[in-house]
């Protein structure tokens, strides 16, 4: 412990804490220091506050959600140079402000509604005792970056958005005539002639020479510089991999059985109708009912409640303890008399018992026997990384570090920091943690051990820093010639369909200007905006400038596959009157849930204009660990939320 303090007062990280101490010192004084109080919002609106690690923590989502979506993994610095912190910092203040609202104007969910909606999670029930389980939930939780008094503050803000949003919406429907302009611009259809001006049509331009290739390269600089590349030493400790080797002791298989047994056990289920009532004198009234075979809905409709349907859910589940000890008392099809529960007056009618099973020792061992050997394998890498460590500290590299304690330390080829190696293929087992651990050291550097979790852990040598540089002219000489003989070649196609098209303004047809071109024309009848996308052999580019211009007008768009089409809108036609009727009505409740996310981005908005909302992007940056947006000290600048997008 004490070496581990020593070397902490060596490193940087201290060094930078006393600097830092001494800058407070001097500037606030020595009483200002210990007296003053530094906020971490990254975010204000009113009594709201979003701190540093709240904001990496919904970073951290969004930029998981956007790897998912692309398929490949995202570093820090490639998101936020996209601009996904601001649009995060933008999103969260303008919900910030939106809530604030909400609770100024008295929407404030109360305890009973957010423990409700807690239990409504399966995740935090122990499957086998169908009880509430404390650690699982604290556990959950904590995976998540989250704290049980956190937790419960995005419930409390989840169930006031909800009943805000369920009153302010309730039986809005969209407008006809809004629906009526949608069916009718889709409906709306458009004839095409054109002509394409292919590759074969115009003069080849001649082979690049080195200037020009070397012109192109710089042209292109962003697209073809390889990225910052780094060779790496690493070394890990694997619980799952020791794992198999490791043997469980018969006598700790039992003692554990023993331990676990109840637990191991599947508990009795019971199905059953309770039916809530407001006093004794109705819930006895309602027992007797029952009773006499009366079917239990319309028993609850007497008494003005729904009942509460459970079913196959053991005694620990029953929210009201009170009732489970009347309904595990029944026989099957029997109905209890008026319980005075915890939570009012009930009755019980009983349906289905599942009886409980205990789990033999022979059922459960390949279970315990899998926990035990995990276990072990964790205790044993445990202690081989605090070997690991006295010999670094004692003076080892990694590398020799790694030797005494028998663990391999593994090199690799040159990587990014996406973890691609220099042909951009993925190097497995690179976690995005560890490759930022290792474009974090300067060459040379060697990390501590790293904790990945789920007893994983790595340490890792930087053994060679690559700048990122343009490729030799030789590496990217045939793809880059590929490349620039079709820049020019769209050129001159370009060009010439430019030359073409202002004949046909002049008044030539489109006919006689291909006729003398020497290319076929051809119709696209009736597009519309549905079948569009269907039509193969016009473009993206073409349909959008279709759908954009007038009867009569002269358009030159891209080609499928490679050229350039020219073209003339003949007519623009409406569609069938009855089937845009019917699409219009088909399309309502599309529209209106438009027109509702539409109001709540407004709500948000409006919020922003009531509440006074801060944001800080310089604290955003440091939360992430990415460079501020410049090196002055960062202060809180009012802003107004927009909408992302």
């Amino acid at each position: 412990m004490l070496a581990a303090v020593r070397n902490f007062a060596k490193s940087w990280v201290a060094t930078a804490l006393i600097g830092l101490l001494i800058v407070s010192f001097a500037i606030f004084g020595v009483h200002d220091v210990f007296k003053g109080k530094i906020s971490d919002a990254v975010v204000s609106a009113g009594t709201r506050q979003v701190s540093s690690a709240d904001f990496k923590r919904m970073f951290d989502n969004a930029k998981k959600q956007a790897e998912q979506r692309s398929g490949q993994p995202i570093s820090y610095d490639d998101a936020v140079a996209h601009g996904l912190d601001q649009q995060l910092l933008t999103e969260v203040a303008a919900n910030e402000a939106y809530m604030a609202v909400l609770a100024k104007d008295g929407l404030r969910p109360s305890a009973q509604l957010i423990v409700d909606q807690i239990r409504k999670n399966p995740q935090f029930f122990d499957p086998i005792s169908g009880k509430f389980d404390q650690k699982a939930y604290q556990s959950i939780l904590a995976e998540n970056g989250l704290t049980p008094a956190k937790a419960e503050s995005i419930f409390r803000d989840e169930i006031a958005d909800a009943q805000y949003s369920a009153g302010a919406v309730a039986g809005f429907r969209a407008p006809r005539i809004y629906t009526a302009l949608y069916a009718a611009l889709g409906l709306e259809n458009r004839n095409l002639t054109y002509f394409v001006v292919d590759p074969a049509k115009v003069a080849k331009p001649g082979a690049p020479t080195d200037a020009q290739l070397t012109a192109f390269m710089k042209e292109n600089a962003a697209q073809l510089t390889k990225p910052e590349l780094r060779g790496l030493t690493i070394v890990r400790f694997s619980t799952k991999a020791l794992t198999p080797s490791m043997t469980a002791d018969p006598k700790d298989l039992e003692k554990l059985y023993n331990f676990r047994k109840d637990s191991l056990s599947t508990p009795e289920k019971r199905s059953m109708t309770v039916l809530l009532a407001p006093d004794a004198k109705a819930a006895a009234a309602a027992a007797a009912r029952l009773g006499k075979g009366e079917d239990p809905a319309a028993v609850a409709r007497a008494l003005g409640k729904p009942p509460v349907q459970l079913a196959d859910t053991p005694k620990a589940a029953v929210p009201d303890r009170k009732v489970a000890d009347a309904a595990f008392a029944l026989a099957e099809g029997q109905v209890s008399q008026p319980i005075q529960g915890e939570l009012g007056w009930a009755v019980v009618k009983l349906g289905k018992i599942t009886p409980g099973k205990a789990k033999t020792f022979e059922e459960a061992k390949p279970e315990l026997e899998a926990q035990l050997k995990k276990d072990a394998a964790q205790q044993k890498i445990y202690d081989v990384v605090q070997k690991y460590e006295d010999a670094r500290s004692a003076g080892a590299n990694l590398s020799e570090a790694a030797a005494k304690v028998g663990a391999s330390a593994l090199s690799l080829a040159p990587v990014s920091q996406s973890g691609a190696d220099g042909t951009g293929k993925p190097v497995p087992g690179l976690s995005e943690k560890m490759l930022k651990a290792a474009f974090a050291l300067p060459e040379g550097g060697e990390s501590d051990v790293e904790d990945e979790g789920g007893g994983e852990y790595y340490a890792v040598r930087v053994e060679k820093i690559l700048p990122p540089a343009l490729p030799g002219l030789d590496e990217v000489r045939a793809p880059l010639t590929r490349y620039f003989l079709m820049r020019e070649t769209a050129k001159l196609m370009e060009a010439k369909a430019n030359e073409l098209a202002a004949r046909v303004r002049k008044g030539e047809s489109v006919e006689a200007v291909a006729a003398a071109f020497g290319a076929p024309v051809s119709h696209a009848i009736g597009v519309d905006r549905v079948n569009a996308r269907q039509n193969q052999a016009l473009s993206p580019d073409l349909l959008n400038k279709l759908f954009g211009a007038k009867a009569g007008d002269v358009l030159i768009g891209q080609a499928n596959p490679f050229g350039f089409a020219v073209g003339k809108v003949d007519a623009i036609q409406p569609g069938p009157t009855a089937q845009a009727a019917r699409i219009a009505e088909a399309q309502r409740p599309q529209v209106t849930m438009q027109l509702l996310q539409e109001m709540g981005e407004r709500a948000r908005l409006a919020a922003g204009q009531l509440v006074k909302v801060r944001t800080d992007q310089n604290k955003a940056r440091s939360a992430l660990g990415v460079a501020p947006i410049d090196t002055k000290k960062a202060k809180d600048q009012p802003k107004t939320p927009e909408r992302a997008g």
